[in-house]
Order: structure tokens, then sequence, then C-alpha cells
């Protein structure tokens, strides 16, 4: 796929912006004059929030009501337009026609993000690896996003359930029908995470051998309260037990402490914690191999290239290293901010803008 041109009105700094695009685009100027904002917009139109974890309100400028989006692409051999508008809720058209979630826009553009903000999803909590986990799969299925949803209402549903039992002890044998329906739809995510981890491996090896200097290997484990395969039945049964052994906790602290909300996806560097153990620079190869074969397994699994959106990392890289990334994504479309347009340039030609102030200048 690729984009040919974005309109913005009202969009974080940006006040009324137009922009056409080529195959390698570099967005280059001083720090905070729009150039994240913009690849920020673009990710937009894949369905998913933000990649800087804002939400939609935030991400009308100040002083405005609303915040109007619209994207050029071709995609199934053909050219297409997607409408986005932002207020305190969002609303999407594909080709004029309403639909009825941003998700649907994610069946026809792919993008992949890469960003020094996603450093977190090695260094902080399992939130964040949950949430590259849970992102990707959004891209992948249509239905994920959805059974996300589905298990975050029954979770809140399941959460009131306990508060109340703590004043009222009477409703304890209501419980059980929230644990099986939590478990239920907890399994399904839990297999869907399982198997995206067992197709992604191969690729973070791989790329990760190509990034990394030492020849050092990474692994990626899937890690709940119980050890989960990619069985959903036995899943099922396992969470279930879960729920009920943590019965007397959960009531305690009215909440439930544990299910796919609480996973975590381990990062392992030669059979240690990325996170306790790896420098900064292996923590930011891990990030770069794990988003590289993301996109790597988005284009085997739906035959669509997905565009690859490059935020600031290539300057905090090595000749060798950046050479190896490009060489990687240079068949599909690509977005590159840096603060020196040479930084890049000297790699590969493309086309590009100069922001500033959230304009295009020169």
């Amino acid at each position: 796929m690729k984009i040919k041109s974005i309109h913005l009105e009202s969009f974080r700094n940006f006040d009324t912006f137009d922009a056409e695009f080529d195959d390698v685009n570099i967005i280059w100027g001083e720090n905070a004059q729009g150039k994240t904002n913009l690849i920020e917009a673009v990710y937009l139109f894949t369905g998913a929030k933000s990649f800087r974890g804002a939400k939609d309100r935030e991400l009308v400028k100040i002083g405005r009501e609303k915040s109007r989006l619209s994207l050029t692409f071709e995609s199934s051999e053909r050219e297409q337009t997607a409408e986005i508008e932002l207020s305190n809720r969002r609303s999407v058209t594909l080709n004029g026609v309403k639909k009825k979630s941003a998700a649907e826009l994610g069946e026809e553009i792919k993008a992949v993000i890469f960003s020094p903000v996603h450093l977190i999803m090695i260094k902080d909590g399992p939130k964040e690896r949950r949430r590259f986990i849970d992102g990707a799969l959004c891209q992948l299925k249509s239905n994920y996003a959805k059974l996300l949803k589905e298990y975050s209402r029954a979770l809140d549903q399941r959460n009131s359930l306990l508060k109340d039992i703590y004043r009222h002890p009477e409703l304890n044998d209501m419980l059980y029908i929230w644990n099986k329906n939590l478990a239920i739809i907890g399994a399904k995510i839990i297999y869907q995470r399982i198997k995206y981890i067992e197709a992604l491996s191969p690729y973070v090896n791989d790329i990760f051998l190509g990034i990394s200097s030492n020849r050092e290997k990474i692994e990626i484990k899937y890690s709940g309260c119980e050890e989960f395969t990619a069985d959903i039945k036995d899943t099922e049964k396992k969470l279930l037990k879960a729920f009920n052994d943590s019965y007397q906790t959960d009531v305690l602290n009215r909440t439930t402490s544990k299910g796919p909300h609480r996973d975590d996806i381990e990062i392992l560097i030669n059979s240690n914690s990325a996170r306790i153990y790896g420098s900064q620079g292996q923590q930011r190869s891990c990030v770069l191999a794990l988003k590289l074969a993301e996109a790597a397994l988005l284009e085997e699994m739906t035959g669509i290239k997905p565009v690859a959106l490059l935020d600031d990392v290539m300057s905090e890289l090595d000749e060798s290293r950046q050479d190896y990334i490009l060489n990687h994504i240079n068949s599909q479309q690509i977005f590159i901010t840096c603060c020196d347009k040479e930084t890049v340039l000297r790699l590969k030609k493309g086309k590009t803008l100069h922001i500033e102030n959230g304009e295009i200048k020169g």
C-alpha cells in the first residue's frame, strides 16, 4: 500500500495542513514543531489509538471543538480515501461510507511505528509489552479489538461485583458466573497472543542477529498466572481455576488480580531479562527487532506491505545499524522524522518536508 496525501484541520499544533508523499519521505525540523504529530496522524488511519498514549480529545488543537483528518491512499489496487473526525469520540468514513468503528480502517491501511517512546516497552512494566502484542494483533485481526473490549467490560463487571461482595457477602454465589465468563473471553485473548508470539519469534531472532554486534540471541515468552499453551480449552480451565483460587484476595482488594490484563511478555537476551540486565543499546535493538519483525509478519499474513513510520530513531544508531534497518524496509513506503535531514539523506534519497511551527517551510 502507499499513502499519497494527507489533509489535517485543527490537529495537535496544525491549523490547516496539506502534504503529498513519495516512497521515501523525510520529515525534518527542530523539536516540538510537528514532525511526530504528522506521523501520529498517519498512524491513526490504521484504526489504532495514538502511539503516544493520548486520548482522542487531546489530539484536537487547543481552543477547537474537533479535528478533521483526510487520507488518500492506494490499497487493494485502487485509490481510496479515508476520513477521521476527532472530538469526544472518533468517527470514520472509508470512500464516503461511514464505518461502525475505527478498527475497520485497519483492514485497508497498515503501518508500523518506530519511536523512542517504545523503549518503555522494555524498561517499564507489563502493560507496555501487552500493548505491543495487542496493537499488532488488532492490525492482523479485526475482531481482536472487539475481544479486548468484551474482556474489559466483563472485567469491570467482576470488579464491581467484588466491591459489592465486600459489603454484601450474600452475593458470593454470583461470582462463579462472572469467573466463567471472564475465563472464556480471557482464554481467547491468551490463545491469540501465544500464537502471535510463536509466529513472530523467528523474524525477531533473525533481525536481532543482524542489528546486534555480538551475535546475541533474543527470546520472547508469554508469562501468565499459569503455564499457558496454545490450547484454548486448557487455558480456559486454568484461568477459571485461577479466578476461583484468588477469590479471597480479590474480595479483600476489590479487584481482579489474575488474568490476561495482568500477564506479561518476557523479552530475554541470552536467557537474561532485557529489562533488568540489558544495556540501553541492547534494549533499543530489542525494540527495533520487535518492530521490524511486526512489519515482516504483517506483510506475510495480510499480503499488504505496511507503511514504515520511523520517528527519531535513526539518529542514535551507527551507520551499519542504519543501513541494516533501511535494507529491511526499502521495499515499502517510509516516513522518517529527524532534526538533521542529512543524517538520512546520505543513506537514501527521498522527498523532504521541512516542518516549522506546524507548517511546511521551503
